[in-house]
């Protein structure tokens, strides 16, 4: 498998000057992106389905000695859902009944993440975009179309530049844009990337406090917080207890700034057809944010999407899904 070659396993963690935060900030921030999703050991069983509208049989293939968790729904042209670091399947539910219906869906949990092994890896950009290159070539994948949400959707941006024979089109959805740290307003996000915290004082404070930062954290990443009903907080913070998300989640401040130093500088060589969604109320990065992205990569459509925050895939599938369906068509 070709090794990308944009990133120095040497770069220099991102600089902080902040002082020390209190474990419950720390806390907070750190379990934003596994608090949606489902995020399993791999020690433990996979459940045979994916439970959505409708129940989905869950697949495994090996990549790498890793088991990667995933589904594979429809018949017609591929497109790959990818979740956002920290994420899981569970982002695209709403997803799979619709696109279905058009095209091949498969939606994996990246290493690290959900139903997926969490290998003792640096989780550093090359090596997720090799697990992702892998995993469409034990699929026999050859090209694709890749859908990426958030960070995921800056994983697509990396397969595009590095092995751009195997992308098709290319959807990234609230993400993700050069000079991260500048254009952020999530406080959480921010807290997460600048905390000293060590590894063992966040799993103890997870333990101890983590239920409580639940619906806060899912509050600054929906907009319309009606849809944050009891039972998807109860499934968030059911996921939160459950092992092996810690490390992976907090080696995102040593990914971004491989980012900055490697793919962020070359969006504008993308030439893939590009279509840049966003949420109007995203608060993670503004709708400017997206914008811009669009700017850049020439050719690029942009399409924003209103009532809805930094998963609006999620939050207003009706709208999302008809902008995909009608972009990917040929």
């Amino acid at each position: 498998m070709k090794r990308s070659s944009s990133w120095s396993n040497s770069h220099p963690l991102y600089p902080s000057s902040r002082a020390y935060r209190p474990p419950s900030l720390v806390l907070l921030a750190l379990f934003l992106l596994s608090l949606l999703i489902g995020a399993c050991a791999s020690s433990l069983p996979i459940p045979p389905q994916f439970e959505a509208f409708e129940r989905i049989p869950i697949k495994t293939v090996t990549v790498q000695d890793q088991r990667i968790a995933y589904l594979d729904v429809g018949t017609g042209l591929p497109i790959i859902l990818i979740h956002g670091f920290g994420g899981s399947m569970w982002q695209w539910e709403h997803q799979q009944h619709a696109l279905s219906q058009h095209f091949r869906v498969l939606t994996l949990d990246l290493p690290g993440s959900g139903l997926s092994d969490k290998p003792e890896i640096q989780y550093r950009p090359d090596q997720m975009l090799d697990f992702l290159v892998g995993f469409m070539d034990a699929l026999q994948i050859p090209r694709a179309t890749l859908i990426g949400n958030s960070m995921g959707a800056g994983l697509a941006i990396g397969v595009a530049l590095e092995h751009s024979t195997r992308v098709e089109k290319l959807v990234l959805v609230g993400g993700l844009p050069q000079h991260i740290m500048q254009k952020l307003t999530s406080p959480s996000i921010r807290l997460a990337l600048e905390t000293h915290a060590p590894f063992w004082l966040v799993s103890l404070g997870n333990r101890l406090f983590g239920g409580l930062m639940t619906e806060s954290v899912l509050r600054e990443l929906v907009h319309d917080p009606t849809l944050l009903t009891p039972a998807v907080i109860e499934r968030s913070d059911r996921h939160r207890r459950r092992p092996g998300i810690i490390k992976p989640i907090m080696a995102m401040k040593h990914a971004l700034p491989l980012w900055e130093s490697g793919f962020a500088l070359r969006i504008d060589a993308i030439t893939h057809p590009t279509l840049v969604i966003w949420g109007e109320q995203d608060r993670v990065f503004p709708v400017a944010v997206g914008e811009a992205l669009h700017h850049t990569i020439k050719g690029s459509q942009f399409v924003t999407i209103p009532n809805a925050g930094h998963i609006p895939q999620w939050e207003r599938p009706d709208l999302v899904n008809r902008a995909l369906i009608a972009y990917i068509h040929p």
